[in-house]
């Protein structure tokens, strides 16, 4: 570091310690950095530049410096000479102490900061570094906007899901958006027009709108994936051929996803056809990615809250809580032990926040366990589609709080794979209830008083284990839970309700 040399250049390479809570806390580097930056400002041709790191990354990017360097140096900070005008390699200098050594052997100044001061300045050194951190990303988000694919984009759902994800509601106003619709070439007419009018929308956060026909170009730096229901010519008689129809098409998109798609991309199964299977096995042929994908249970919810409210004479947004258990399109169990009612006209009023039990609302149980039932069971039947509405509306929800979180103290559901909570066999689908955060969902395998019979768990697992092995060709034929029981809500259980979703052999696709 010796004075009067031209273009000598003095880099301070400088992280945080990880800490307590996981903050960042350096005061060794706070004192480094004054000094440094008093030598700068004192000496003509003195120069520094310094970097920053947040502590949760700080040792794997000071052992990739070393490594590269073939230094050996453990403690924060790092401090090296790069021989610009030379053409060498950095020469390692140290740590705090070599720094401060070398300071006053070469130049006779040293620090005299006080410890407190330290410490007072590495919080605002992580504050800035935090502050500009996101700036940089604000920045990136406006240069490269958000892709989303949405896959069988001729389907009446994608046409009602774009308004939605156009008028910023589901990633925010300042997420630009760029969406892509796939499907096949016979829809390459209808996709155009579709192209069409969704730039006369002129959303401030769309950015493009394209289609894409080509399945080698599928998914290319996809960050969202929407999987729709997926159209077919082929008619299907059997339940066996349906299940096992939907092999090839995940295969393909499982490969074109890990191979195309960002590393971080976030796969949405929506619909109402075998949507646990398909969730499994995109799962199965995705495994890079396969803590990413998720299936859609808001539409079911969406049903049975409505039929609820036309029962109470209220608001279907009024009803929260209602847990989708199993197969959303299939056998499910629709558990209305938690669902409230806020807003409910009656003798009793509260403030906003005020609800009251659904169960304690509806005197007549038999209404519950055969009415509600068979009109449920008919709406959710296997092959039976959403409304294009629902559909999009489920699908923007879920993916609006997978992004942005929950309302708080809400019950959600949603299809994610067992690792066996609730007693449910791990490696299927299952909708169960969670709550999203920070980017992800949380089960709620802490709710009270929301045990499932065993008859009703073997019903729902039983179906959804027998749909993934016919599909793989494990087992030639399935075979419909027979319940030893005539009753469709067992006498042990408060008011729970079953939908069953399989009627016969033969299913539409």
């Amino acid at each position: 570091m010796t004075r009067g040399i031209g273009d000598t250049t003095e880099l301070i390479r400088a992280m945080f310690d990880r800490v307590s809570q996981g903050r960042a806390d350096c005061p060794y580097y706070a004192k480094t950095e004054l000094l440094a930056d008093y030598l700068q400002k004192n000496l003509p041709d003195f120069r520094i530049h310094k970097i920053t790191q947040r502590p949760e990354v700080w040792e794997d990017w000071l052992k990739d410096v070393c490594e590269k360097n073939k230094w050996s140096h453990k403690n924060s900070p790092i401090i090296w000479r790069e021989l610009l005008d030379r053409g060498g390699k950095g020469l390692l200098l140290g740590g705090y102490n070599e720094f401060l050594e070398h300071a006053q052997l070469y130049y006779d100044v040293t620090s005299s900061m006080t410890t407190e001061l330290m410490m007072v300045i590495a919080q605002e050194n992580l504050g800035a570094h935090i502050q500009k951190e996101q700036e940089e990303e604000g920045l990136k988000t406006c240069i490269n906007p958000l892709q989303v694919w949405i896959t069988s984009a001729s389907a009446p759902a994608c046409y009602n899901l774009i308004p939605i994800l156009t008028s910023g509601e589901v990633f925010g106003m300042h997420t630009e958006i760029s969406i892509t619709l796939f499907d096949n070439k016979q829809a390459e007419e209808y996709l155009k027009s579709l192209v069409m009018e969704t730039q006369d929308l002129a959303s401030p956060v769309l950015r493009s709108v394209s289609i894409c026909t080509k399945v080698e170009e599928a998914f290319c730096q996809a960050h969202v994936v929407v999987v729709l229901d997926d159209s077919t010519d082929k008619e299907v008689f059997t339940l066996e051929d349906c299940l096992r129809s939907r092999v090839p098409l995940c295969r393909l998109y499982g490969y074109l996803i890990e191979k195309n798609a960002h590393e971080s991309v976030r796969v949405i199964v929506g619909g109402k056809t075998f949507v646990n299977l398909k969730t499994v096995l995109l799962m199965r042929y995705a495994p890079r990615i396969a803590h990413n994908i998720i299936a859609v249970a808001l539409g079911v919810e969406g049903e049975a809250k409505a039929i609820l409210a036309r029962k109470l004479k209220t608001a279907p947004s009024y009803i929260k809580d209602v847990i989708i258990w199993g197969n959303i399109s299939g056998n499910n169990y629709v558990d209305l032990r938690k669902t409230r009612v806020y807003r409910y006209e009656s003798a009793i009023w509260g403030p906003l926040h005020y609800s009251r039990p659904l169960l304690n609302l509806i005197f007549d149980s038999q209404w519950i366990k055969r009415e509600f039932v068979a009109t449920l069971k008919n709406l959710t039947a296997t092959g039976r589609q959403f409304g294009g509405i629902l559909a999009a509306h489920s699908i923007a929800t879920t993916l609006k709080y997978w992004y942005h979180g929950s309302p708080p103290g809400e019950i959600v559901s949603l299809g994610i794979l067992s690792e066996g909570q609730f007693g449910i066999p791990k490696g299927i689908v299952f909708s169960m209830p969670v709550k999203f955060e920070n980017g992800t969902w949380v089960v709620l395998t802490d709710l009270k008083d929301i045990e499932i019979s065993e008859q009703i768990m073997t019903r729902m697992t039983s179906d959804l284990i027998q749909e993934k092995l016919v599909a793989l060709g494990d087992k030639i034929h399935f075979q419909p839970y027979q319940s030893e029981h005539k009753d469709l809500v067992p006498h042990e259980e408060k008011n729970p309700v079953m939908s069953d979703g399989f009627e016969g052999k033969t299913v539409e696709s």
